[in-house]
């Protein structure tokens, strides 16, 4: 790392006992956090590669506006977020607000649109104001979880793949016009057909899709081999035990809102879930916000997460740097 990046800013790849994410410090109040950035942009994209994430503190970075400027510096391809799975609220260009679920529920660790074939290289965050208690965003090495996975299910995933089946159900999971961004049946159905995703029209307000990705990939700048998927983010046990109860009651399982299946369609047993569940708790470490900051998080690299809060709470993120399935070299499914 050059000298220039040591001073006057402070970064530190081990800070109040963690190395994830690292930490990138103002050296004074009012300094600009895209001019320091354009100023040390391959110094840190070392350091996001390296550590997995970044905490940018202490910069001036007071709303959307300077948040936008931000991502600017880092990235010229500031992404719309399509093939949605989540609700959010478009604030600006290229800039939202996080998912907007409610404040006593927390979001398992993922990382973002993993399920696609597309998605971005880089998601960011930014704290206009942090929670009263909680709110935390926490992380998981995605390279170190897959360390973690014992042979047997690590050949297993990377043989077969993760199976997403979603179902689009009014007034139970997100409409099929809010996650492909139209109204327009035909233009949902060319989208799919590009994406290698197999849809099937229920009904005129019901839609079910299908697609397999690998559940292993590689980063395409450092090679590194990652866990990257939502197989177990998607899969109906990871809902709330009543939430989970509830919809199996309801509907059929080919009608669940989501679920995962290893990529043949057969389920994934519950000891590989459990192993799953233990290896990203054994990763995971957070940070208390604080007004200001700017989480760069490697998506491909570190999954992210949301626990539940109190009081207001104002995140807003932005995602870069699209990749596609052809540009991460993985095994064939």
């Amino acid at each position: 790392m050059t000298d220039s990046l040591r001073t006057p800013v402070r970064v530190a790849q081990e800070w109040a006992g963690r190395s994830l994410p690292a930490l990138i410090e103002a050296g004074e109040a009012g300094e600009s956090l895209p001019d320091w950035i354009r100023d040390h942009q391959e110094d840190v994209d070392t350091l996001a590669r390296t550590a997995g994430a970044v905490l940018f503190r202490g910069f001036e970075v007071s709303g959307a506006e300077d948040f936008r400027a931000v991502m600017d510096a880092l990235s010229g391809q500031v992404l719309a977020y399509g093939e949605r799975s989540s609700p959010r609220s478009r604030v600006s260009d290229g800039v939202y607000t996080s998912t907007e679920y409610p404040a006593d529920q927390p979001i398992l660790l993922h990382n973002e649109q993993s399920y696609t074939s597309k998605w971005p290289t880089r998601i960011v965050f930014f704290c206009e104001r942090a929670a009263l208690r909680g709110g935390r965003t926490p992380l998981a090495d995605s390279r170190r979880i897959l360390a973690r996975l014992s042979p047997a299910t690590l050949e297993r995933f990377e043989r077969l793949g993760v199976r997403y089946v979603r179902n689009y159900l009014p007034g139970i999971s997100l409409s099929w016009q809010e996650a492909f961004q139209t109204d327009v049946r035909a233009e949902v159905d060319a989208y799919c057909a590009a994406a290698d995703i197999t849809a099937e029209w229920v009904d005129e307000d019901h839609l079910r899709t299908r697609q397999v990705r690998p559940a292993v990939r590689r980063h395409p700048v450092t090679g590194e081999r990652t866990w990257f998927n939502h197989a177990l983010f998607f899969h109906i046990t990871s809902l709330p035990d009543e939430v989970s109860a509830g919809l199996r009651e309801a509907l059929d399982e080919q009608d669940l809102p989501y679920n995962t299946y290893y990529g043949d369609g057969s389920p994934i047993e519950d000891a590989t879930l459990a192993e799953l569940r233990a290896a990203f708790e054994a990763e995971t470490t957070g940070f208390d916000w604080r007004p200001g900051d700017v989480l760069a998080v490697e998506n491909m690299l570190v999954a992210h997460a949301r626990e539940p809060f109190e009081g207001p709470r104002r995140i807003l993120t932005a995602m870069a740097d699209p990749i596609s399935a052809a540009d991460s070299p993985e095994v064939a499914l």
